[in-house]
């Protein structure tokens, strides 16, 4: 009742006293009727009267309304005619003033009502909840936070049939979700993600109504600022799901508002995942997601189509902005993305045309610029491909294209300060911590006019500083070199090198001028100071010494100082330094670059001190400097080894991973094998003892004549093994015979060798003879390892006909003893096996004898093969000797030469070799006649 009485505030405006008191008639029918139809129509009178007299309703009926929540909860129609009727008391909004403090009570049994699935009470109950929500919205957070089950139960609402309460629970979770990050993880994790992006799909994506914006508004109050529900939808893959949302066809024109507005609000949930202000490494693996998931190429299919609105554009532009920064990979994909233009131009080139061109819309150049800065945020190789763009060797001579560096020159020198602004940022971007690529932008030359002669860009860049331009221009120069200048000593050099800078700087810091002047005055110290505090002391006139004493003549320490502190101090500057994205409401508020703000940040102090320091206390910063620069190149040196040995350490993981997962299916394989392995012999065992039983069955069973007929086949088939005995037999004896004439052949060979290895001519063809004899001692071994192998079989047999006649023995002892009641053939048998057993017994014999013959022949090949061992030594030997006595000769035929020249030097007569050799011929033939003649 207190309630009501702060909702509603003062006195009313006069209700007719027939309102007032037939509202307090219903209100004593509610309290003392029995009857739960009289109860019933009072509460649907109230109901209809509630809406017209909602201060009268709320005062009076309130605790009889409650009442009815408490009492009547089994009748659906007087509990959604109650909800109802405080749903038009207090949905209306408040002054804040005006809102008291609901008691808890209520809310519980609204709540209550929301959870039930009667049609009558649960609308009524999600109406009446997410009212409370707006006005007391903390309070019912943490009740329902706090009840068993009260958020689950509140979800099933997305799942509810009935679209208007399904419409309503989006509405109910949107205010429940407001600014409780522990609600909203609670509702993430009771699958929120999956059931409000099947209710945008079934709805028609950016095509649908108002219950698509809804649901988006939604997935932005679960997403924004909550990193647990940010990496949920990540690792849900929620991320692939968003793609068809920006699928737009060739035809775009005629967007109706709500398509916008709902395209507009999918942009921003993608943004809220990969804002900067999100952690690093989330932001990271949502934009490769993106990337992997052809998100990012749809969002590009966007940029450049036509008949695009120009807030979607925008928006598009700020998107795949924040999608690429600082991820190389998907800024790679953007630096490769061309315009559908003929011929086809880079998305870079195109966009960068609109953000020079004063035509454009100003928050289109600003997320023009932005989408530029976000494109070379820590990415050395894309800074490198603009700057290359500016430099005397990749200029296009016949200017048919025109390529980013030229659009950024002409932006930086056109007549438009915000053109002048943004390309002097966007150029700065392209040199921010890259001192390589400060140092060949210094080889820029630019041609001012026809007939004199180029200047470089940071020479135009102070000229028109000092030509008095417009404030926004000169504050992006100065920004502009300030960022080139700072850390790059070379550049300083050059800077001080034009004698016009330096006083220029110092006139501009010494003069009192108005307000807007205070900016510009703080850069030109900033500026100053940079080329003292990077200053390598190259030029004489201008060391550090020697501007520090300048700067104390006409501006004053303490003044220089004061000035510089004007930027920190300034109203843009803190605007600038909250977030990356420029966020200016006006043209004439585009002053300070975020980036820019870090700088300004970092070296302020520093160079506040340094111009404080002696030239000694210079000399030991400069020590420093030094010592710390090689600590750095170490600690590089050690990062790269380290990443060095984490990729080889991360290559041998995924081996051992590897080698593991091939160990783990080996031993599933050896282990099924084992069972298999297991299984056979089991599946043995059980043969073995079935065939156990039936031979023993048989055994029993059979008869004398049974028996004997098995004792006649196995007479037979050992009739058939002795035939087989006598005719190995033989073959043997002829093969023992080939093999003594082979090897009294090779006796007489070995004779013939010995007599062939006195004579050395002969080497050669002993070799060839002696290779002849191993080919034909290869030949024997292996005949007599077949033969070895046909006598070990021959043994086995052996043995398998001594058993067997000892197993025929007592069979034919036990045949004895009934033998005078078989017939004649058993007695015939008798004397046969005998003769069989003697046969046996003389090719047992014959087998030994053949044996010791194979052993003999065994010895004797192994001493051949020793002889010839020795004969292939001797015969190496003599080669060798024959070597010798070659190279002796030719020795000697060269020390007689030798001895000849000297001797012919010295004037002695000497023969030469042919003289000698035709008188050698010339007493031949004398002794051959003389031999004739006697």
């Amino acid at each position: 009742m207190n309630f009501l009485r702060g909702v509603m505030g003062g006195p009313s405006a006069g209700p007719q006293p027939s309102g007032a008191d037939t509202i307090q008639k219903l209100c004593d029918r509610v309290a003392s009727s029995t009857l739960l139809d009289d109860r019933r129509d009072a509460v649907r009178a109230l109901k209809a009267l509630s809406k017209k007299y909602r201060l009268e309703v709320g005062i009076q009926a309130m605790e009889h309304l409650v009442h009815v929540l408490q009492t009547d909860r089994s009748d659906s129609e007087i509990i959604g005619y109650a909800l109802d009727t405080l749903y038009n008391v207090i949905s209306n909004d408040l002054e804040e003033e005006e809102q008291g403090k609901l008691p808890s009570f209520d809310i519980m049994y609204s709540s209550q009502s929301a959870k039930e699935f009667d049609f009558h009470v649960r609308w009524p109950g999600v109406k009446l909840l997410t009212s409370l929500l707006k006005q007391q919205g903390p309070q019912v957070q943490q009740i329902i936070l706090v009840s068993p089950m009260g958020v689950s139960r509140l979800m099933d609402l997305l799942a509810d049939s009935r679209e208007v309460i399904r419409n309503d629970g989006v509405l109910l979770l949107q205010q429940l979700t407001k600014s409780n990050a522990a609600i909203q993880k609670i509702v993430a994790f009771e699958n929120a993600f999956e059931r409000l992006l099947d209710i945008v799909t079934e709805e028609g994506n950016s095509d649908g109504g108002i219950v698509v914006e809804d649901c988006l508004l939604l997935l932005q109050n679960l997403l924004k600022n909550n990193n647990s529900n940010q990496n949920f939808f990540k690792e849900g893959s929620y991320i692939q799901r968003m793609k068809p949302w920006f699928e737009v066809g060739d035809d775009n024109c005629g967007w109706s508002a709500q398509k916008v507005t709902n395209l507009h609000l999918m942009l921003q949930l993608v943004r809220v995942l990969v804002s900067p202000t999100n952690p690093p490494g989330a932001t990271t693996s949502c934009q490769k997601a993106m990337f992997h998931c052809g998100l990012l190429q749809q969002l590009c299919t966007i940029l450049m189509a036509t008949g695009v609105p120009a807030d979607i554009l925008t928006e598009t532009i700020n998107t795949v902005s924040e999608v690429i920064r600082g991820c190389q990979m998907n800024q790679d994909y953007f630096a490769s993305v061309n315009a559908p233009s003929n011929p086809p131009r880079p998305a870079i080139v195109v966009l960068l045309m609109s953000m020079v061109n004063e035509r454009q819309p100003f928050v289109l150049r600003c997320a023009v610029l932005y989408c530029f800065q976000c494109f070379l945020y820590k990415n050395h190789k894309g800074q490198g491909e603009i700057v290359s763009t500016l430099l005397p060797s990749t200029i296009d001579a016949t200017g048919s294209s025109v390529s980013a560096g030229q659009l950024l020159c002409g932006g930086l020198f056109s007549t438009d300060s915000l053109s002048n602004w943004c390309a002097a940022v966007a150029l700065a971007h392209a040199l921010q911590e890259n001192a390589a690529l400060k140092e060949q932008l210094l080889r820029v030359q630019l041609a001012t006019s026809i007939g004199n002669p180029p200047v470089s860009l940071l020479q135009q860049c102070t000229n028109i500083l000092s030509q008095g331009s417009k404030v926004q221009t000169r504050v992006g120069l100065l920004m502009l070199l300030c960022t080139w200048l700072s850390n790059c000593s070379i550049a300083v050099t050059h800077f001080l090198h034009n004698p016009a800078n330096v006083p220029f700087l110092t006139g501009q810091i010494a003069e009192n001028l108005g307000e807007e002047e205070q900016l510009v005055q703080g850069l030109c110290a900033l500026l100053l100071g940079i080329s003292i505090y990077y200053n390598d002391n190259s030029l004489e006139n201008y060391r550090k010494e020697k501007l520090k004493q300048l700067i104390e003549k006409r501006i004053g320490r303490e003044n220089f100082v004061e000035k510089l502190g004007f930027i920190s101090k300034h109203e843009l500057y803190s605007r600038a330094a909250q977030k990356p994205q420029p966020g200016f409401s006006s043209p004439e508020h585009m002053m300070f670059d975020h980036e820019f703000t870090k700088l300004v940040k970092e070296l302020e102090g520093v160079i506040s001190k340094a111009i404080y320091k002696s030239s000694e206390e210079d000399k030991k910063e400069e020590e420093v400097k030094k010592t710390l620069e090689q600590h750095d190149n170490i600690v590089t040196h050690y990062k790269k080894v380290i990443r060095e040995q984490d990729q080889e350490l991360e290559e041998l993981k995924q081996q051992v991973s590897t080698l593991k997962s091939q160990n783990e299916q080996l031993q599933v394989t050896v282990t099924q094998q084992v069972s298999q392995i297991q299984q056979h012999k089991d599946q043995y065992n059980l043969l073995k003892v079935q065939l156990g039983k039936d031979t023993q069955h048989h055994n029993s069973h059979g008869d004398t004549l049974q028996v004997n007929g098995i004792q006649l086949e196995e007479v037979s088939k050992l009739r058939e093994e002795l035939e087989d005995w006598r005719s190995r037999h033989e073959q043997l004896q002829g093969q023992l015979k080939e093999k003594d004439a082979v090897i009294e052949n090779l006796k007489s060979l070995q004779l013939e060798m010995g007599t062939e290895q006195s004579s050395l001519p002969s080497s050669s063809g002993g070799m060839e003879h002696s290779a002849e004899l191993q080919k034909e001692l290869e030949l024997l071994r292996t005949q007599i390892q077949l033969q070895a192998a046909e006598i070990s079989k021959l043994q086995a047999e052996n043995q398998k006909l001594q058993a067997m006649n000892t197993a025929v023995d007592p069979a034919l002892g036990a045949g004895g003893a009934a033998a005078s009641r078989s017939s004649e053939k058993e007695g015939r048998l008798l004397q046969e096996l005998g003769e069989l057993q003697s046969e046996v017994k003389a090719l047992s014999e014959e087998k030994a004898s053949l044996q010791q013959q194979l052993d003999s022949s065994s010895s004797t090949v192994a001493i051949l093969q020793d002889e010839k061992n020795k004969l292939q030594q001797e015969v190496a030997e003599a080669k060798k000797e024959q070597d010798d006595l070659l190279v002796l000769l030719a020795d000697q035929d060269q020390k007689l030469s030798a001895l000849r020249s000297k001797l012919k030097d010295l004037g002695m007569p000497v023969e030469d070799e042919d003289d000698i050799e035709s008188g050698d011929q010339a007493d031949e033939d004398e002794d051959g006649d003389e031999e004739e003649q006697d």
